[in-house]
């Protein structure tokens, strides 16, 4: 098999995980699932199935971090409950320790190898 290209091997970790996008989604307003679904593809990259979507959703509710809005709409709009913004708020701080934590460790390699200098630099300007 033949290795594959640096530039076009996938990420080690995607932040693909769907109560995550969906919370996030939802931090900025109530949305039913098709503009959950445009909105994750949008500013993730990722496109959710409708069972992965509607699976995710469901648990979220039970859990009480989204609720239903209600809709004289056949669609059903969902919104972040406080629950939820401290679930997503607590998530994205332990996100930030990790990227804080792998950030730091790979600068502190004394020469870092050419393929992980062009990482170096992309996390330089993405974290400051």
């Amino acid at each position: 098999m033949a290795p594959v290209s640096p530039a076009r091997e996938p990420a080690v970790v995607r932040t693909s995980d769907p109560p995550v996008l969906i919370l996030t989604s939802l931090a900025s307003g109530p949305k039913h699932g098709y503009a959950l679904t445009q909105d994750i593809e949008e500013f993730a990259g990722v496109r959710l199935g409708p069972g992965t979507l509607y699976g995710a959703i469901t648990r979220l509710e039970r859990r009480g971090l989204i609720e239903p809005v209600d809709s004289d709409d056949r669609r059903r709009p969902y919104r972040i409950t406080p629950a939820g913004t401290a679930a997503l708020g607590a998530t994205l701080a332990d996100m930030g320790r990790i990227v804080a934590e792998a950030t730091a460790r790979l600068f502190a390699r004394p020469h870092p190898e050419p393929k992980t200098r062009k990482a170096t630099r992309a996390i330089t300007r993405i974290v400051g």
